[in-house]
């Protein structure tokens, strides 16, 4: 294995020149993927209605082609999925990446190509490995396995008799991967796809409990599942006392820190290393590439073009659209997406708030729907989950999964507040003292919230209900969410999710609020 580990190190690591240019030159770099677009998708129908063959500029581009969301770009997909070709690309589309986001209550399916799954999704997973190898020259990576948890395939619903098919994007990707990687991964490929998810995390456990692993990659949530498990089969104290050679978790889909000191207790290490990656159904767009900060690289060379709308004019009826050469460090964008697994101009959905310009760094802040602004107060994901993460870590507390939302003004004269379920891994010493903490880090954290918050002028002291462990998996579950890339909302403007498991709540025997 010691020969495997050093060769796959050199292969992996000779891409790291390629990383360096698009770091130095992102603006050509970009400019060369539009171009390389345009020319792909000119003579799809999308381009022909388009007038594509006439576009010669980034201006001739936004002159033509609109911004589209997923419900106003889904007809183009959906000519796809049941078979037509040549709609939104070049050639056939095989695969359809199921998400159900939290824009949307119903599944999305989006289009993932050939070129998108070799030049975005498996570049980007390359490139991760490459990153940690330069950082961490130590690594004994390939020396074991990696353990990785996969979604679920079902067929194309717009036409089950077709050769196209649909599922996670985690799924698409393990059913397309070259043979040589299932000599360096596990547990096997039928079980990693299985799709019912109670049998998939037991039979996962049980395949590989024995493995060697030295590398995890995967959503927090379902890892720390499969994880306890395993730990139950073993009978063992902590993750080390199975695999004594895991080196690094790549970790992404939801933020990190409210996970972090339950992973530290369930590997207690210090050499444990843990890098985050933001790869969606719809591309792969960002790696931590230093070892200090949890800054992602933005991935310039993945077959995307990148354009930005400021949250300040988010609401507006024609916001400005921006490209990448003028975006500002600090502020909040919405994210519009050109690809190569034919979304043209598409709202993803997703906020990014950039660190640095040279090279292109930057924060995921939110999503465009997740947010509380009911009086006012602007609160995105981003704040509320270090807010969080600050309380808890502070009363000794262990976060599994939150929402939250309004409690609007009822006429009455009461104030509004912010109404939070949390389902704590292990519960704070005094939930008084979490509840102000979480209050006080909002408070300090967010400007606008803390107007709002002075002498309770328009929202008192957050409402907080204590949630019993499960409750969250059992909504995800009913909704027919569970497992893959599906994830909780945090933060809702309106309160569908939140009514809906405090419902589940108030049938539970501990319902109280905190």
């Amino acid at each position: 294995m010691a020969v495997l580990n050093s060769f796959m190190t050199w292969i992996f690591k000779s891409r790291l020149g390629q990383i360096e240019n698009f770091k130095r030159n992102p603006i050509s770099v970009q400019e060369n993927i539009f171009k390389e677009l345009i020319e792909a998708g000119k003579n799809t129908e999308f381009g022909k209605e388009h007038g594509f063959a006439d576009i010669k500029s980034y201006t001739d581009f936004i002159s033509r082609v609109p911004i589209r969301n997923y419900d106003k770009f889904k007809p183009f997909i959906d000519k796809a999925m049941e078979g037509r070709d040549n709609v939104i690309w070049n050639r056939d589309i095989e695969w359809f990446a199921k998400s159900s986001g939290t824009t949307a209550g119903r599944s999305k399916y989006i289009p993932v190509t050939d070129e998108s799954l070799e030049e975005c999704h498996y570049k980007g997973g390359k490139d991760m490995v490459a990153l940690y190898m330069a950082n961490y020259t130590d690594s004994r990576l390939f020396a074991g396995k990696t353990l990785t948890i996969g979604g679920t395939l079902e067929n194309n619903p717009l036409n089950p008799l077709g050769t196209a098919r649909a599922g996670d994007i985690s799924a698409v990707i393990m059913e397309n991967l070259p043979f040589w990687a299932y000599f360096v991964r596990t547990p096997s490929k039928e079980t990693a796809l299985m799709g019912e998810w109670e049998a998939k995390i037991e039979k996962m456990a049980l395949e590989t409990m024995d493995e060697d692993v030295t590398c995890m990659a995967g959503v927090p949530t379902w890892t720390i599942v499969l994880l306890q498990r395993v730990l139950e089969l073993k009978k063992a104290k902590h993750i080390l006392e199975v695999w004594p050679n895991l080196e690094i978790f790549f970790h992404g889909a939801v933020a990190f820190g409210p996970y972090k000191s339950l992973f530290k207790e369930l590997i207690p290490s210090e050499k444990m290393r843990y890098m985050e990656t933001y790869n969606a159904s719809e591309g792969f767009f960002g790696i931590q590439d230093q070892k200090d900060s949890d800054e992602l690289l933005l991935l310039l060379d993945y077959g995307i073009f990148y354009e930005f709308i400021s949250m300040e004019e988010w609401e507006s009826e024609d916001p400005a659209v921006i490209p990448l050469s003028e975006v500002e460090v600090g502020k909040n964008y919405a994210l519009v997406i050109t690809t190569n697994g034919g979304l043209w101009r598409y709202k993803i959905g997703d906020t990014v708030k950039f660190t640095s310009t040279s090279p292109y760094r930057f924060r995921i802040s939110g999503r465009t729907k997740q947010f509380i602004n009911a009086f006012g107060e602007e609160l995105i994901v981003e704040n509320a989950e270090k807010a969080i993460q600050l309380a808890a870590d502070q009363t000794g507390a262990r976060i599994a999964n939150f929402t939250a939302a309004p409690v609007y003004f009822d006429g009455s004269g009461a104030k509004g507040a912010h109404e939070w379920i949390i389902e704590f891994q292990k519960d704070p010493d005094d939930f008084k003292e979490f509840e102000r903490l979480l209050d006080m880090h909002l408070r300090e954290i967010n400007s606008d919230y803390d107007a709002k918050r002075h002498k309770g002028l328009a929202l008192i002291e957050p409402i907080i209900h204590h949630a019993p462990q499960g409750l969250f998996e059992n909504w995800m579950r009913m909704r027919g969410k569970l497992g893959g890339q599906h994830k909780v909302p945090r933060l809702c403007n309106s309160r569908e999710y939140v009514d809906e498991i405090l419902g589940m709540l108030q049938k539970s025997e501990s319902s109280d609020p905190v």
